[in-house]
């Protein structure tokens, strides 16, 4: 049977346009979809403007019953229950839900979203509906309402809040620091909410490394005198360096300061006293404030070995003190109060390393720390038994926490447990029945009441050989070679038809105990990871990448005063609409039409979902606009415009056209407004509604948020379409779009001309090129002796990352909220621009007159090597960089760093390929912008208002085309 072309799969073919964001959205796939069965079934129940289905084969068809929606007109259907005053509700049981008493629209059944939805009602004067129950007839569930207390964290020394209501408590708990809470009507505790009243309302403050767990800081009143002498307890790490494998205990150890470690600057190694060795490392923790006192201070450190480790790469528990004298007023060590601060900072993390023993893998203390700071900022997100089940982590024993990390980081989800094998766990049997015990991991010993998926599961941890010797696999010509998913489709075929109903016993016979993530854990920790980090493409590894010096992350101040979820309510709708993707991505993968119909037609119905009408009137215009990218709406719009390039490619356009009509009603104010309006246009040309097409692209010029190339792109409809009778004047705002662009020409012997494959060329030397070397070429020889780089957006985005670092990085409320960001949450938004306008208009005139040079360099040697979103470390040198900004000038730069600072979501796409710039002279240059284009290639909108844009800012640009000599 022929394949349907809407799922025929190509190498060739392009990505479905929307695809790529959503599966950056996603992020690493879930093994357990809570909502999946529930959601595909009651997709069919849900209003939508779809009424389509998928044949047997796979073709797109319109269902047979209720042909009601028509285009152009949307005409809305009674779903028999499945929608009340407009609300999707009907895929939530209805014990989830009640009625507001003062609107009448759905909302879940929780307390703390009920009341904030209660608030907004009646904070904009909403009339109650005298037929609705009275607030006091509704069945609250029992929670208590919650409300976190507000924040500061610093990257390095983060700061959160735990506030009790007793005063006599704080004296019980060691006499820490005492803050007061205003204003406040419940508390933190432990992670635990705890209600109390406006008296006797008690913070206490908790200090934290940035990539240790929460420790209570103690302060130290110290002398001079009691700094040499001093017996400090730590211990040696990195043993896998050490240069001698045989410790003995009580051996003479002295440290060495190793400023060249490319991994940790502050490196300390520590030293064999007789042997001179080098016995491992200090932990950097405490390295960092042991360095100064070496390299500044001049003092030293010797010690001891004071116990011997079980294997060769654990850690050794060592004794150290401070040898020499403090001369006040003689060179370097004059700085007492210096000396005083780093020795009390030594004192501290000893004390947190003895209340957090070291025993703790790097990964077992980054997940603990994880479940720590969501509890501490996010306890209200989850139930009191989902708090419990996280905190229940600690008490685990380290075997356990081990191995349930190690796992839940592997791709799963059944595990053998004959191959579950690790160094540092030492029982994993009895950390397995221990995890089992808890509800962690569910085991796989009684063949009865397995799933279809289970046994999919199951039947992947086998070999290919395994699968073979599986007897009621049918035996087919060719098997031999059969591959293993070819192997599990057989073996699931033949269950299926009865034909081997003995195969869940004979996978137990031959994989023995198999062990997998229970749902529970696996939804409960999931939350915790995605409210950590707040996207879907950091994970456990992020940490381990930070230990291992791979990434730095810059240096910032955290100042939390909202939450970015609301209510417990919030964020389950943007789970639920994560879940929606993920179903919509596999679908596509699996090339099963009708469930991404069904996928596409849950977001169509849910883009409104009831909690993301409330009204955030407590969160700012600048901050609303890169929160919403957290709500479920936000996520069901990327669906469903996933869900447009599958129907445009189906030529399936008035379906097309009712999704993009509902984008745009819904979502008044985003960014994408633009392409948006840009396909209605063409689609609804598509249909021979010229008028119509006409009066979207007018319409869209009119809209402020249709910026850039999407704007470029209807100007250009409009002179198309509007010719007269149509429309007899053409606006006085498009007299842009009657620019000239400079084109050359450059003349090359082509190597192919292919339609839809990249260009490539024989250049001077006889080597093959592509059309952008080939420019390069060009212009360094007989185009005027320029140098350059093809760089396209990379080179600019680095440009305007370094020069502009202390305005990305400035301190903002609300924008840096984990420390693991290479960019403010609002860089995409206009509010990045309004919200810092007085520093980024000084800035800009700094380098408009002249000193983006010095800036420059400054940034680069203050921050090279650390992650900054558009900076690329590695492509550009120094030299080339300062070329360009020198040979630019200052007021090209600040009016494209303008730009970029005003929409840089707009502007970070599309530049140029080549950048070219010559010197005349030693300290004056010029600069030249090239867009290179191939024989079949022609500009993109994006490439044209680029190139209008840079004109208007003085740039010399032009566009070179490539083309081969004529017959």
């Amino acid at each position: 049977m022929k394949e349907p072309p809407a799922m025929r799969k190509s190498p060739n073919f392009p990505m479905l346009t929307g695809r790529e964001s959503l599966v950056r959205l996603i992020g690493k796939r879930r093994r357990f979809l809570p909502n999946r069965h529930l959601l595909l079934s009651s997709a069919s129940s849900l209003q939508s403007c779809l009424n389509l289905g998928a044949d047997e084969s796979g073709n797109i068809v319109s269902l047979e019953d209720g042909q009601g929606l028509s285009f152009p007109e949307r005409k809305v259907k009674d779903s028999g229950g499945g929608v009340e005053n407009g609300e999707c509700v009907s895929k939530m049981p209805a014990s989830d839900w009640v009625t507001c008493p003062v609107c009448g629209k759905k909302v879940r059944g929780g307390d703390y979203g009920v009341n904030l939805h209660l608030d907004t009602c009646l904070t904009r004067g909403t009339k109650r509906k005298l037929t609705q129950r009275t607030l006091l007839q509704l069945n609250f569930s029992p929670q208590s309402k919650v409300q976190v207390c507000p924040v500061e964290l610093d990257l390095e020394q983060s700061t959160v809040y735990e506030v009790c209501n007793n005063p006599h408590e704080d004296s019980a708990n060691g006499g820490h620091e005492v803050d007061t809470v205003e204003n406040g009507d419940s508390l933190l505790l432990n992670g635990r909410a705890r209600s109390f009243g406006s008296e006797c309302q008690i913070a206490r403050k908790v200090e934290s490394a940035s990539l240790s767990p929460k420790k209570m800081t103690r302060h130290f009143d110290i002398g001079v005198e009691d700094i040499f002498g001093t017996v400090v307890d730590t211990f040696i790490v990195g043993r896998k360096f050490s240069d001698e494998k045989e410790l003995k205990l009580g051996m003479a150890i002295s440290l060495l300061r190793e400023p060249e470690n490319v991994k940790d600057p502050s490196a300390i190694k520590v030293l064999s006293a007789d042997s001179g060795c080098c016995l491992g490392y200090l932990p950097r923790s405490l390295a960092q404030y042991i360095s100064p006192l070496v390299e500044k201070h001049c003092l030293s450190f010797e010690g001891s070995v004071t116990a011997l480790p079980n294997h060769n790469h654990d850690i050794v528990p060592i004794q150290i003190s401070c040898h020499g004298t403090i001369l006040r007023g003689e060179g370097k060590h004059d700085d007492v109060d210096g000396i005083k601060c780093l020795w009390t900072s030594i004192l501290q993390e000893v004390e947190a390393a003895r209340k957090n023993p070291p025993s703790m893998t790097k990964y077992q203390q980054n997940f603990s720390l994880l479940i720590h700071e969501v509890l501490i900022r996010s306890s209200n997100l989850f139930t009191e038994d989902e708090k419990l089940f996280m905190e229940s982590f600690t008490s685990l024993s380290d075997d356990s926490q081990r191995l349930f990390v190690r796992l839940y980081s592997r791709k799963g989800p059944w595990f053998r447990l004959s191959n579950i094998s690790y160094l540092e766990i030492s029982n994993a049997l009895q950390a397995v029945n221990e995890l089992s015990g808890k509800g962690y991991v569910i085991p796989f010993e009684c063949a009865e009441g397995l799933q279809t998926d289970e046994l999919m599961g199951i039947l992947r941890v086998l070999t290919v050989k395994e699968l073979r010797e599986i007897s009621c696999i049918p035996k087919k010509k060719g098997s031999q070679n059969s591959r293993k998913k070819d192997l599990i489709a057989s073996a699931l075929c033949s269950y299926r038809d009865g034909l081997c109903p003995v195969l869940p016993s004979m996978l137990l016979d031959k994989a023995g105990p198999c062990v997998k993530m229970s749902s529970r854990a696996e939804t409960v920790f999931w939350r915790a990871e995605r409210i950590f980090f707040l996207n879907g493409e950091q994970d456990l590894s992020t940490f381990l990448l930070v230990d291992l010096g791979a990434v730095k992350y810059p240096t910032y101040k955290c100042t939390i005063s909202k939450q970015i979820f609301l209510s417990q309510s919030h964020l389950l709708d943007y789970e639920e609409a994560i879940e929606v993707a993920q179903l919509m991505d596999e679908s596509l993968d699996g090339n099963d039409a009708n469930q991404v119909l069904r996928c596409l037609k849950i977001a169509d119905s849910c883009v409104d979902l009831p909690s993301e009408n409330v009204s955030r009137s407590s969160i700012s215009g600048s901050e609303a606009a890169f929160i919403s990218c957290f709500t479920a709406s936000w996520v069901y719009s990327k669906v469903i415009l996933l869900g447009i390039s599958f129907l445009e490619r189906e030529r399936r356009y008035p379906d097309a056209i009712n999704l993009l009509k509902r984008l745009l009603d819904c979502f008044t104010s985003d960014g994408r407004r633009g392409y948006w309006t840009v396909r209605l246009s063409i689609n609804l040309e598509h249909l021979g509604f010229l008028d119509e097409s006409l009066s979207v692209a007018e319409d869209g010029l009119l809209d402020p948020w249709v910026r850039a190339g999407s704007r470029m792109a209807l100007q250009k409809r409009v002179l198309r379409l509007g010719k007269p009778p149509r429309r007899w004047t053409i606006p006085r705002s498009f007299e842009i779009t009657k620019w000239k662009i400079k084109e050359v020409h450059v003349q090359g012997r082509p190597l192919n001309c292919e339609m839809g494959k990249k260009s490539r060329f024989y250049g001077e030397d006889g080597e093959q090129w592509g059309v952008e070397q080939l420019a390069l070429q060009y212009y360094a020889n007989e185009g005027g002796c320029w140098s350059g780089v093809h760089t396209e957006s990379g080179i600019w985005l680095t440009i305007f990352g370094l020069l502009m670092w202390d305005v990305i990085f400035s301190d903002v409320p609300n924008v840096f909220r984990t420390k693991f960001q290479t960019a403010p949450l609002d860089l995409e938004t206009d509010s990045f621009y309004l919200a810092r306008k007085g520093l980024i208009d000084t800035h800009l005139q700094s380098i408009h007159n002249g000193l983006a040079e010095e800036i420059l360099i400054t940034s680069w040697e203050s921050h090279i090597g650390t992650a900054c979103r558009g900076v690329n470390w590695d492509r550009h040198s120094l030299s080339e960089l300062r070329a360009a900004v020198t040979c630019v000038g200052g007021p090209c730069l600040a009016s494209l760093c303008r730009l970029l600072s005003q929409d840089y979501r707009s502007w970070s796409s599309g530049m140029p390929d080549l950048l070219l710039w010559r010197f005349h002279g030693e300290y004056r240059g010029e600069a030249k912008l090239v867009e290179v284009k191939g024989p079949n290639d022609r500009l993109s909108e994006q490439q044209r208002a680029w190139l209008f844009v840079l004109m208007e800012c003085g740039f010399n640009a032009e566009v070179c085309k490539v083309m081969p000599p004529p017959p």
